[in-house]
């Protein structure tokens, strides 16, 4: 019998470019109607393909049917619980139709020093935009980076006429230290490295394994957020204290906005295939719920792979073992 049209198959998933990379909804129903999801609310009705979507963001006042998320899951669609607008993720859930292709690929370059490298150097190239970074080292290029950062600071504090003296943060709370843009700085960083998270759970890679950072479950999340701090947090945040805006929910809401207006969720979906998967690289095509081999590199799983002939041969499962009481057990 053949598989229904919109269940994803293992590579199908991650051909993102063929798919809407992400949707958001809140303060509405969401159902099934045969193989697209409605969403309800008090003014319209819509209805989506599950199969077009890589990522649904489930916002602020929203419920969700099980006939839903069963063909979500069937379509190898994530799902994520988030804040408005896609800032903070509480939770996020995975069809079983997801391969793992994508984060195998992430593990497999994270591992090698050389690829490990030239990600991060991709990194770098992306905030350097228009510069020959190529000759220089992972040391060179973390000290251009904090120079651009010290500028940036000066330039955003002499063009709002906030002063500005240095950096002060508390790890593990955004909101605690530090002058007026300080603060505004750390709630606006902590929003933009939710919506990363959200991103990153929502197309299959591992927040854990970074390129840059290492050693935090969220280094991953702390590389791709990275690349959009000068453009979106640093100029935010003293933008704000400029006004005189200098509450956690200013922070979050303007960044909240700053997002939809400036689409950032479809380019960190893209930069992040960019940066995994670079053009002319294929992702190798497996099939789900294979056994990995240290001699075939991979086998059929779902069969029984113990010997039909010989059940208590050498290469079988059940042995007959002598008991120290005298009798005999299995």
């Amino acid at each position: 019998m053949a598989e229904p049209w919109w269940r994803a198959g293992p590579q199908e998933v991650h051909r993102l470019e063929d798919r809407v990379s992400s949707l958001y909804v809140e303060r509405c129903h969401i159902d099934r109607d045969d193989n697209a999801i409605v969403l309800v609310n008090k003014v319209r009705v819509v209805h989506v393909p599950a199969a077009w979507l890589a990522v649904l963001l489930i916002g602020p006042g929203s419920r969700i049917t099980h006939a839903a998320v069963t063909l979500l899951a069937d379509s190898g669609t994530s799902l994520c619980w988030v804040g408005e607008h896609g800032v903070r993720l509480y939770a996020s859930g995975q069809g079983l139709a997801r391969g793992s292709q994508l984060q195998l690929r992430q593990a497999w370059l994270v591992t090698r020093p050389k690829e490990r490298v030239a990600v991060a150097r991709r990194m770098y190239d992306m905030r350097f935009p228009g510069e020959d970074s190529s000759g220089l080292t992972l040391q060179q290029l973390r000290g251009r980076e904090g120079t651009r950062i010290r500028r940036l600071y000066a330039q955003h504090s002499e063009r709002t006429g906030v002063t500005w003296t240095k950096r002060d943060y508390k790890p593990g709370d955004a909101f605690a230290a530090g002058d007026d843009v300080n603060r505004l700085l750390s709630a606006a960083n902590s929003a933009l490295y939710g919506i990363c998270h959200a991103v990153i759970t929502g197309l299959g890679v591992s927040p854990a394994l970074g390129f840059v950072h290492t050693g935090s479950a969220l280094s991953f999340v702390l590389d791709v957020a990275d690349l959009y701090k000068a453009e979106c947090t640093i100029p935010l945040a003293f933008d704000l204290a400029a006004k005189g805006l200098t509450s956690e929910r200013d922070a979050r809401t303007a960044l909240r906005d700053a997002v939809v207006q400036g689409k950032l969720l479809p380019r960190i979906v893209a930069d992040i295939r960019n940066l995994l998967v670079p053009e002319g690289v294929a992702l190798l095509e497996e099939d789900l719920g294979a056994l990995w081999d240290d001699g075939d590199g991979v086998v059929n799983g779902g069969r029984n792979w113990g010997s039909e002939a010989d059940p208590f041969g050498p290469n079988s499962y059940l042995e007959v073992i002598p008991n120290p009481g005298g009798s005999t057990g299995t």
